[in-house]
């Protein structure tokens, strides 16, 4: 696997994917490769559908996704789930940006967020909330581990307008 750092190359995927026409696409599936030369990703990584942090994170995005837009950049959301959990999420909380479905983690494992976690004295592996920004030549500009929910929409904002 290669180094995923700030200045180097993201690594490539295909998913399947839900709510893509929310983001001027059709199909079921979402491949970074699509937005090569024309737009920033902002691809987000998340533990779990509808528990209190992910929802938080989740709703921040959905709420400034139109500033997102303006500013050249798309959403995406991945986590483990299948995509009907995925749906009945993004119809519970209004989502209006794809959720894509990395059910063997794959991906997760390619950006390096698929880690042993302890919660309550057990030890499991899951997806630590970490974000990554994609330039337009498919490069990671920015990279965000261990993400706090509350407010992380906005300085991942701030920082794609800054972009340009």
């Amino acid at each position: 696997m290669a180094e995923v750092a700030e200045g180097k190359r993201a690594p490539q995927f295909t998913l399947p994917a839900t709510n893509l026409e929310k983001i001027g696409m059709k199909g079921d599936k979402i491949a970074l490769k699509d937005f090569k030369g024309d737009r920033i990703v902002v691809l987000y990584f998340y533990p779990r559908d509808m528990t209190k942090g992910c929802t938080a994170e989740a709703i921040g995005f959905r709420d400034l996704k139109g500033q997102f837009t303006r500013n050249g950049a798309v959403i995406i959301g991945v986590s483990t789930d299948d995509i009907e959990t995925h749906r009945k999420f993004i119809d519970k909380q209004k989502l209006n940006f794809p959720l894509a479905a990395d059910e063997d983690a794959e991906v997760a494992k390619k950006y390096g967020v698929w880690v042993e976690k302890k919660m309550y004295g057990k030890t499991s592996m899951g997806i630590r909330r970490s974000t990554f920004v994609i330039d337009r030549s498919g490069k990671i500009a920015r990279i965000w581990e261990k993400v706090s929910p509350e407010g992380h929409a906005q300085e991942v904002l701030e920082f794609v307008k800054s972009m340009d």
